[in-house]
């Protein structure tokens, strides 16, 4: 037979589905800015090197 009343774990259940997916998506977009500045930072250091090498 169910139970009567208000459901045990619902709301706690919700709560930590809410934080575990907000620490998902901030993971998500660290790593997104990271690869993308590891990409400026890599097309600099090539322009570098291309000015450098023109320039000798």
């Amino acid at each position: 037979m169910s139970k009567k009343g208000k459901e045990k774990n619902k709301a706690n259940k919700a709560k930590h589905t809410k934080l575990l997916n907000r620490k998902k998506n901030k993971l998500k977009s660290e790593k997104l800015n990271r690869k993308q500045r590891l990409k400026e930072i890599i097309s600099l250091s090539k322009q570098k090197e291309n000015r450098s090498r023109d320039h000798e």
